[in-house]
């Protein structure tokens, strides 16, 4: 069982207090479209195993879709919902053999289970426990700071003028025709400072994999992880004179809950999530976490294989139709261009292993998928975050993602290293990680696009890499000040491996 407070979310628990969490996403009703089967399993099929669920990945059109989806029948295997656009088909299955089976059927590229513990109701962790609150004091001394522009806790989010965002509200808050979708554990819209911005058309459940769009169904349940709710406030949380300030405070921010109650992104909600965002107008996507239950999904593994390629058939599928997507990084230190990486913390939702793989041919995805801007993080001294991972030709751009105070701390009035953001129940509390870092790049975006509204995602893109403040290596890197050097940061001042193409700048973002 993953619990949020593990290292396999994209927010980190430090010690002293700081989240780690996970996320996902869902898609639209009507995007996709469960087949009505007739054909029954062969009588010599299995179908006493456990219940797993499948990514099915099929070449050709819907024709050949239509084909697969009969061979799925005889498999034993039912259909939840088919997204024929990108050629991926959700699957239940309690034949052991469905995978093996389906792979030989003609018009299947690949296939392959999602988890490796069986469907099931799973327990509730608790809210993550690593976050650290905000003290009635803190916010009471910096309301009394606030200066007539701010909103009352804006005195200690350090990150805002880190980046200059601050500056850049005094030009334009962002377009409201903007909307950022953030995949993950769900959003609070019910909280004053995300209420204003909140996009419910563009929100959506996708954690079976096919969209759900009851109203509030987008948001966490009670003990459900808070992660999203946070991650939204930095994006788009109003200037309203209440709480906090978001990058883009005047774009639309919608929920593409994705995160089972244990704090699992599998990949069928993932790929949910994306085809979700590309058909509902979403302009920027934020993906703070990595797909369940591997951290490294290896190209040589035939179900790992299959996940792989249904997420990045979504994720391109989304670039394809306006969306740009943004991925947190990871909170591991690792060194994701190296020519091997221990991971001993797969899969992560029955009985984990260790291994060492190869980052070239095993991809922590959606992060490391081509297409998506991938974020590191920095903290209140502008340095690479202590547990943030990096990598020479990996990180896309470096943002504020927080870190122990007592390795960055940040100028007066702010007191606290971590990140301020919205949690929910209308709250407010401290979380640090990549999780944190990646929403500063979506909300940034969101001011590209609202200054350049006819922008294609490539042109985007282009325009956050050519504005970043360009930050050379951090060497020696030694951020705990032990003599140790914690990590050894590779390229020159305009590309490297801790901080890509630099620091993002909402100033220049809102320049024509």
């Amino acid at each position: 069982m993953a619990h949020l407070g593990s290292r396999r979310g994209r927010a980190l628990a430090l010690p002293v207090g700081l989240a780690l969490t996970a996320s996902l996403g869902f898609l639209p009703s009507g995007a996709a479209s469960a087949a009505e089967l007739s054909d029954a399993p062969a009588a010599t099929v299995t179908t006493d195993g456990p219940k797993l669920s499948y990514v099915v990945n099929v070449a050709g059109g819907r024709w050949a879709a239509s084909s697969v989806k009969k061979a799925i029948a005889r498999a034993g295997g039912e259909v939840v919902v088919a997204y024929d656009q990108i050629g991926v088909i959700v699957v239940h299955s309690q034949n052991p053999e469905f995978a093996k089976t389906i792979r030989k059927a003609h018009g299947v590229v690949s296939a392959g289970a999602t988890r490796t513990a069986p469907l099931s109701v799973q327990s509730v962790d608790a809210v993550d426990e690593g976050a650290q609150t905000l003290s009635a004091a803190e916010a009471k001394a910096a309301a009394a700071r606030a200066t007539d522009e701010q909103d009352p806790l804006e005195p200690l989010q350090w990150d805002l003028p880190a980046i200059k965002a601050d500056k850049a509200h005094q030009k334009t808050l962002g377009s409201k025709r903007v909307t950022v979708g953030v995949i993950d554990t769900g959003v609070d819209d019910t909280h004053p400072d995300l209420a204003p911005n909140f996009d419910a058309k563009a929100s959506a459940n996708c954690v079976t994999g096919k969209p759900d769009t009851t109203a509030g169904s987008w948001r966490p349940n009670p003990g459900e992880s808070d992660h999203g709710t946070h991650v939204a406030g930095t994006i788009a949380a109003a200037k309203n004179g209440v709480g906090v300030t978001g990058v883009a405070p005047g774009v639309k921010v919608s929920g593409i809950k994705v995160s089972t109650p244990d704090g699992f992104f599998y990949t069928e909600a993932v790929v949910c999530g994306f085809v979700w965002a590309a058909e509902h107008g979403v302009d920027v996507t934020n993906n703070s976490y990595y797909t369940d239950p591997w951290m490294f999904a290896c190209k040589n593994d035939a179900d790992q294989k299959a996940l792989i390629e249904a997420v990045t058939r979504a994720s391109r599928y989304a670039e394809r139709k306006g969306t740009v997507n943004v991925a947190a990084a990871g909170n591991s230190k690792f060194d994701l261009a190296a020519d091997s990486i221990l991971d001993d913390s797969s899969p992560n939702d029955s009985t984990p292993g260790s291994r060492v793989i190869d980052p070239k041919e095993c991809l922590d995805y959606p992060a490391m998928l081509p297409g998506i801007v991938t974020v590191s993080a920095t903290g209140a001294k502008d340095l690479k975050a202590s547990y943030s991972n990096y990598g020479l030709g990996v990180i896309d751009i470096a943002a504020p993602g927080g870190d122990r105070t007592e390795y960055q701390t940040p100028d007066a009035p702010a007191v606290n290293g971590r990140i301020l953001s919205t949690t929910v129940n209308g709250g407010y509390n401290y979380k640090a990680g990549t999780s944190m870092a990646a929403p500063h790049v979506a909300g940034v975006l969101a001011l590209i696009k609202s200054t350049h509204p006819h922008a294609s995602p490539a042109a985007l893109k282009a325009l956050l890499y050519a504005q970043a403040d360009k930050r050379a290596c951090t060497n020696p890197y030694d951020i705990e000040g032990d003599g140790k050097i914690d990590a050894v940061c590779e390229g020159g001042k305009n590309k490297n491996g801790f901080y890509g193409a630099g620091l993002i700048d909402a100033l220049d973002a809102v320049r024509r």
